[in-house]
């Protein structure tokens, strides 16, 4: 990602619950409504995931609220949204997850050169004492940090 790049919103709890192995960049196939709601901020993607379906990937349960200067044509905000990959990148990911026990989720969405991407992550469920241990980690790290700023602060 570059400077010009804007995140719009970053799933954080995908990173909590899950082990990222590899992230991909994916184009989304949006009407017109939704580019303006989401260029707005307003989509939340803690409960999305990505799902195959076809040979295609479909990003589900993802919310992109309605346009609020929109008409009748307005969109239904949890409709299910076409992702755009090279078909051997979507080979690969449909393999990955139909074998290993692996799943799909999207880490954040963002705005790069005026189109809306999608970072899909393909990720490992954690186990909840590795969530603990993440926890503690960090918490470690920020005592750490704080000591050191207290003394040469």
């Amino acid at each position: 990602m570059s400077k010009q790049d804007r995140v719009i919103t970053a799933n954080r709890k995908a990173y909590h619950d899950y082990s990222i192995l590899e992230s991909v960049e994916a184009g989304v196939v949006l009407t017109g409504t939704e580019i303006k709601s989401l260029r707005e901020g307003r989509v939340n993607i803690r409960e999305a995931y990505v799902k195959p379906a076809g040979g295609e990937l479909w990003l589900v349960n993802a919310h992109i609220a309605q346009y609020a200067s929109g008409t009748r044509y307005n969109h239904d905000p949890y409709r299910d949204r076409k992702l755009l990959l090279h078909r051997d990148q979507i080979a690969r990911l449909i393999g990955a997850v139909s074998q290993k026990g692996l799943t799909l989720v999207p880490l954040k969405i963002y705005i790069k050169r005026g189109l809306a991407k999608v970072e899909v992550g393909l990720a490992k469920g954690k186990r909840l004492y590795e969530k603990r241990e993440a926890i503690a980690r960090r918490e470690t790290e920020r005592e750490l940090h704080r000591e050191v700023k207290l003394r040469h602060g």
